[in-house]
């Protein structure tokens, strides 16, 4: 059974403890990695100026502490296969509508590659 490597489950800790929950769901179906979680001042500088963020520091939901937002990808990463970053969506979400509404409370869950203008696969976040 897949799990978590200590640098993946560290940036998990760095999260929302919904995401947390989750995403220890998920990864018992499907091997993937936590790339970040939480990201401070100078990592969301380096995102926004490298184009991996269209979000300057603190507007991006990864800049909250804990962070409402994780980047993940299925492990090996093949950044070319997007089928395998849609295959994985698909986990995720199973994995989240299984969590009870009441335990939800109000967390909506958004997928970057779902998103129009700025298809960002490995983007998961939690939106009130």
């Amino acid at each position: 059974m897949p799990q978590f490597s200590d640098k993946s489950a560290a940036a998990l800790a760095t999260a929302h403890p919904m995401l947390q929950r989750l995403m220890n769901s998920a990864i018992a179906e499907s091997n993937f990695t936590v790339l970040v979680g939480h990201r401070g001042q100078a990592a969301q500088t380096e995102a926004y100026e490298k184009g991996a963020s269209k979000l300057q520091w603190p507007n991006s939901k990864h800049n909250s502490q804990p962070s409402l937002a994780v980047d993940i990808a299925p492990y090996p990463i093949n950044w070319k296969n997007i089928d395998r970053f849609r295959a994985l969506s698909e986990i995720i979400f199973k994995h989240w509508d299984q969590i009870p509404v009441a335990e939800r409370n109000g967390w909506k869950l958004v997928w970057g590659g779902d998103w129009r203008s700025f298809r960002d696969y490995p983007h998961w976040e939690l939106r009130k």
